[in-house]
């Protein structure tokens, strides 16, 4: 399963720099397989950092998602000639800061239920005692 789609890649990226990155045999059109082949490892690199936190694959990601998988694919596509080289590597960096994070559970993927915490091993556990209220002689 891939978080992206060809539509999604050629929203953010146009058609032609999607034709470009995905074209091997030259025909002037995007090589659907190419491209599915890279949205999904792509997808599975992103599950890679965010299953120790949560569910994988996430059913009904969010949208900040689809845009890391993209950005992830259009890097793993580009190659040594890609024009602009720099701007795609930082933002497969940016991707790949984002699910350090939420990997961390520094920032959570906030579209999913209940927050996007996944089940973790250890719970936190709450005792209730007793509020002291102390005043000095002054009334403080």
């Amino acid at each position: 399963m891939a978080y992206a789609t060809q539509d999604d890649m050629t929203a953010r990226f146009g058609m032609r720099e999607v034709v470009a990155l995905t074209d091997r045999s030259l025909h002037g059109v995007i090589d659907a397989a190419v491209l599915q082949a890279a949205l999904v490892d792509a997808s599975a690199e992103i599950d890679g950092y965010l299953a120790a936190r949560y569910a994988v694959p996430l059913a009904g990601p969010p949208r900040i998602i689809c845009g890391y998988c993209c950005d992830i694919a259009r890097y793993r596509l580009c190659g040594g000639a890609t024009l602009h080289a720099e701007l795609i590597r930082e933002r497969y960096r940016d991707a790949i800061r984002f699910l350090t994070l939420a990997a961390a559970g520094k920032v959570t993927l906030g579209g999913m239920p209940d927050g996007g915490v996944g089940a973790m091993d250890k719970a936190v556990q709450w005792r209730v005692g007793r509020r002291v209220f102390v005043c000095n002689a002054e009334g403080f």
